[in-house]
């Protein structure tokens, strides 16, 4: 079977799933749920992504992404080869930990229909997986792996930053207040009760609709029919353009990882008061080099053949060592050097 399209661009909202290797789990115990969060919201801050929801179930999971910039394959890329290399590590494991490729459904995400529908559908997951029982009077805000009960139930303070559930809640007419995200999970409780659990926040596809394309479990967009038209346009131009395996990564190194990359090089150089001939003559393990390969590790989405290469670090392997053993230590860096970088990695440039 043909790979799917995957189609990116600028404001793009998508439903995002992903399985287990022959179905098993991916989540061995609340560690490795917790290590998961932990790298999405590295993700999100690497290519400034927006999560808008997800959901964590043993063999799988589901997230509602924002991107604003057209940066989906590098960010799921970086994603899901960092969580199994953190799962193979913790577990003393080793192979794949997903299955097939992750399911990307295009979404008509500033339509309120949409948006609605995905996000019910996906914090009620854990109703129609019978994790929340509702006949036990079991609420979803009971099941703790969730944005509902991390984010969307809680002060902005204790929410992540990277989640976006304020606007959630905006589009559903609640204020971000104790008052609005009390109504969020009783309305959520209400359909729970009042919907069979198999099918608990689905949402039934009218007989003039192909659920092969526009739908929000099994299609390739889910979306109005002039969003069904628009990205069709978008898929055939980009199967007209992809002639060769190269394009896809070439295209998403355009879109943030590495005009950012680029940009942030010379601006983090001219910080430590060097310029890029300076490179050749310093060590692969000069602080300067050491700090700023950190900064773009862990904030664009480039290769760490890319760093070796262009900060001049011998090889990929020698800036993953490096990088282990900085994790955060600016020891012997100019001082606006490492303004420069905390700024960057703040968000604040």
């Amino acid at each position: 079977m043909p790979r799917s399209i995957r189609i990116e661009f600028a404001g793009a909202f998508y439903h995002v799933m992903a399985r287990g290797n022959r179905r098993e789990a991916i989540f061995l115990d609340d560690e490795d749920r917790r290590l998961f969060v932990q790298t999405l919201g590295e993700a999100c801050a690497m290519t400034g992504w927006w999560a808008h929801g997800w959901v964590l179930l043993s063999n799988h999971y589901h997230l509602m992404i924002e991107t604003p910039e057209p940066n989906l394959v590098a960010g799921m890329k970086w994603l899901q080869n960092t969580v199994t290399r953190r799962f193979n590590v913790r577990h003393r494991a080793w192979g794949r930990v997903f299955g097939d490729r992750y399911k990307a459904v295009a979404v008509e995400g500033r339509a309120r229909y949409y948006y609605e529908a995905l996000l019910d559908y996906i914090h009620l997951n854990p109703v129609r997986a019978g994790l929340v029982r509702v006949n036990k009077r079991q609420s979803v805000l009971d099941y703790a792996w969730s944005s509902l009960s991390t984010g969307y139930a809680v002060p902005p303070r204790r929410r992540p930053k990277w989640l976006a559930a304020a606007d959630g809640l905006a589009v559903f007419g609640l204020a971000d207040t104790a008052a609005g995200r009390r109504r969020m999970v009783e309305r959520l409780d209400r359909r729970s009760v009042e919907e069979a659990a198999a099918r608990c926040g689905t949402v039934p596809v009218p007989e003039e609709m192909d659920a092969r394309c526009s739908h929000l479990r099994r299609g390739w967009y889910w979306g109005s029919q002039s969003f069904g038209e628009r990205m069709l346009k978008l898929a055939e131009g980009a199967i007209k353009r992809t002639k060769s395996r190269a394009y896809r990564s070439s295209a998403v190194r355009q879109a943030h990882g590495l005009k950012q990359a680029e940009q942030w090089l010379g601006e983090g150089l001219e910080a430590a008061g060097l310029d890029r001939a300076d490179l050749s003559r310093l060590r692969g393990s000069d602080p300067r080099k050491v700090a700023l390969a950190e900064l773009l590790w862990k904030r664009t989405t480039v290769s760490q053949e890319w760093l070796a290469e262009r900060l001049q670090m011998r090889s990929a392997a020698n800036v993953s060592q490096l990088l282990r053993r900085a994790e955060g230590k600016r020891k012997n860096v100019p001082r606006a050097l490492t303004s420069f970088v905390a700024g960057a990695m703040n968000g604040k440039l």
